[in-house]
């Protein structure tokens, strides 16, 4: 579903997430300050002793180096509060540059990611307004590489349910937030 209006690269794009998502920015030096906020915030609202807001502060830093090391552009998180425990909801936001022979259409790269993930993950192609993406699905990660115009590769829209999975409210909201996404 590539619109015509948008055969060239985009200059960046938009995606609607919720006000209550903890939005740190992955391309900026500063990124730990920001994460250590969140953290620290968590520790305040709920009782958490000091071991729990250490492997918290490791968890999420060891995702957001990772992420930082493959070229993540944005981490949100979002503690799932009607549980109560302090393991947040998370997205992380990564461009994956696939030009040239290198880019594959969204039915191939789906082959190449079923036969990475076997069973593990249920592999489908959807159509999004923003164009043609990948859904990777399992019980408490969604992963939906949505296919840039320009042929230029795919942004990836990792989600992360830890507590109450996919197949919850919090998996339809980041569903719509997948939808959401439009390119600039």
């Amino acid at each position: 579903m590539t619109d015509p209006q948008h055969s060239q690269p985009p200059e960046d794009y938009r995606l609607l997430v919720p006000r209550d998502w903890f939005r740190i920015d992955l391309t900026l030096d500063h990124w730990r300050p920001q994460l250590k906020k969140f953290v620290d915030k968590q520790a305040a609202l709920r009782p958490m002793s000091a071991q729990a807001k250490q492997e918290l502060w490791a968890t999420l830093r060891n995702t957001a180096e990772s992420g930082v090391a493959q070229g993540s552009l944005e981490l949100f998180l979002r503690t799932e509060v009607s549980i109560g425990a302090s393991t947040p909801a998370t997205l992380l936001i990564s461009l994956l540059p696939m030009r040239g022979e290198l880019n594959a259409p969204p039915k191939e790269f789906a082959q190449a990611l079923t036969a990475r993930k076997g069973e593990s993950a249920e592999v489908t192609i959807a159509a999004l307004p923003a164009g043609d993406a990948v859904r990777v699905a399992t019980t408490t990660t969604l992963d939906v590489y949505v296919q840039m115009p320009g042929e230029v590769g795919y942004l990836l829209l990792a989600f992360t349910v830890p507590l109450s999975g996919i197949d919850s409210p919090m998996g339809k909201l980041c569903e719509a937030i997948a939808d959401s996404l439009r390119w600039v």
